[in-house]
């Protein structure tokens, strides 16, 4: 069976980390572009200010549209825990020297060991709590 959307939705996410790398010379991280986004005298401050946005637009289009909420259950968990939840895991993106998104998608597209041992542990990480999540739940 042939996934469309999960095609469409890869090549799209290749073509949006290539772009910046191609004509910035920068890594599609969204840490980075939050960052750049909270110094706005920065040189790239609205780049990633109008990145940021994006995200939050996107996001607010794929609930008004009906898409669903990625678990189960998360509708309850209220603005306040998002927002904490979100401060936690940019704090953490920074402090691990970049995200998933940067590491990921645009690290391991230029075989950067750092991001091969970033996305090991964040792998890592993300089985060993899912399997807590279920021994627990």
């Amino acid at each position: 069976m042939i996934y469309q959307n999960e095609i469409a939705g890869g090549l799209l996410i290749g073509l949006a980390s290539a772009i910046p790398l191609l004509f910035e010379g920068r890594i599609a991280g969204v840490s980075g572009y939050a960052a750049s986004a909270l110094r706005p005298k920065s040189s790239d401050g609205k780049t990633g200010l109008l990145f940021v946005l994006g995200l939050v637009a996107g996001g607010f289009l794929w609930r008004v549209g009906g898409g669903p909420l990625p678990l189960s259950g998360a509708e309850d968990l209220g603005l306040g825990v998002w927002a904490l939840a979100g401060l936690m895991v940019g704090f953490g993106s920074r402090l691990g020297g970049g995200c998933t998104s940067g590491h990921g998608v645009c690290g391991l597209g230029r075989m950067s060991p750092r991001s091969l041992v970033s996305v090991g542990v964040f792998m890592g990480i993300a089985m060993v709590t899912t399997l807590l999540m279920r021994a627990f739940a």
